[in-house]
């Protein structure tokens, strides 16, 4: 591969549980290679707070008065970052060129044109001593697109692994998108709605868990029709036709008094029926968290009478997906390529994204 950037992506999603890192090596364009994968947890205090703080914060006022909370939660996540950016870099024997830094959402409204991550990449950039690419949403918010998903360039270089003419790319994180590739190689995507987020925030709710493994739980559960109706129904009024969506786009409220089964059988369900009415390609490669959600991924295959396959079935690893295009959207952000197009984020034409930082 000529003109090749090795690049280091951080990514850490609604889960707010850890970051994922990979090292690929790429031109940019349809040409990578994974060199390396790591996940890293963040530590039980540092998980709190940006539970506590994320359910703080429903509107652009509320970012405004926990500025000073954020700041100081801002520089404590960039140095987790720090850490383990350069313990990466070490053990790669410093053969990284740019560092691509998704940075931890914490509230994202594309009708405010907000989308807010805690990364300071400044920071960053001068404690690894490296270019830093983040702040990867803005950009699009700016010329009209929705911010996400953003993924979507990096599913068709995917895709060059993949013999299937026509094939859809679901993402199942802590919210779900969908990447459809066409025979003649075009593509669109979209968030397509809930992914693990519902479902992780009630058993963290609920119990000592922090998931649901294999949907277990949920399996042991029984569906409350009315509730489930009612909380479709709410859905399907306000905010189905989004492109894009944020946890804080979802109400649990409605099962509040639930058991933890019961409620976990009930938002499956609810994650299920949504994503199987949403999905437009059925030759499908699950990616993320979420397809091992067994419960889940089986409910979704019986509404769409289509079995879904895994990403790791064509030897990519599931769970860095993300990180790995984060890896590969701070190249293209370097090199001045579009990483959102119209037919993804909404944007009114295709453009780059991402601050470009050198602060060493």
């Amino acid at each position: 591969m000529n003109n090749n950037y090795f690049s280091l992506g951080l990514m850490s999603g609604t889960s707010m549980d850890g970051v994922d890192a990979s090292i690929i090596q790429s031109n940019g364009a349809y040409e990578y290679k994974t060199i390396f994968n790591e996940y890293r947890q963040y530590d039980e205090n540092l998980y709190k707070k940006l539970n506590i703080i994320r359910d703080k914060i429903s509107t652009p006022q509320d970012l405004n008065l926990l500025s000073g909370e954020l700041k100081l939660l801002e520089k404590e996540i960039t140095l987790f970052h720090v850490e383990l950016a350069n313990k990466i870099i070490k053990k790669k024997d410093n053969n990284v060129h740019l560092i691509g830094f998704h940075g931890q959402t914490i509230f994202h409204n594309a009708n405010y044109k907000i989308s807010k991550q805690l990364g300071d990449g400044y920071l960053l950039s001068k404690l690894t001593k490296k270019i830093v690419v983040y702040d990867f949403r803005k950009n699009d918010l700016k010329n009209g697109g929705q911010g996400a998903p953003l993924t979507p360039i990096f599913h068709t270089t995917i895709n060059k692994k993949i013999n299937d003419i026509s094939k859809s790319f679901l993402n199942i994180g802590g919210i779900a998108n969908e990447t459809i590739i066409f025979e003649n190689g075009n593509f669109s995507a979209r968030d397509i709605g809930p992914g693990n987020c519902l479902i992780d925030r009630w058993i963290k709710l609920k119990s000592e868990k922090i998931f649901d493994k294999n949907g277990d739980i949920a399996r042991s559960g029984k569906i409350h029709k009315t509730i489930l109706d009612q909380s479709l129904a709410i859905f399907n009024k306000n905010i189905s036709q989004k492109r894009s969506y944020d946890i804080s786009d979802f109400d649990l409220s409605l099962i509040k008094d639930l058991s933890l089964e019961d409620g976990a059988a009930t938002i499956t369900e609810f994650t299920s029926e949504i994503l199987s009415k949403k999905i437009l390609n059925k030759n499908i490669y699950v990616c993320g968290g979420g397809r091992k959600n067994k419960f889940l991924i089986e409910s979704i295959e019986n509404k769409i009478k289509s079995k879904i396959k895994l990403i790791d079935e064509i030897d990519i690893d599931g769970d860095f997906v993300e990180s790995q295009a984060f890896a590969y959207l701070a190249i293209r952000s370097y090199l001045g390529l579009p990483i959102s197009f119209p037919e993804t984020t909404g944007c009114k034409e295709p453009c780059t994204g991402g601050v470009i930082v050198k602060n060493f």
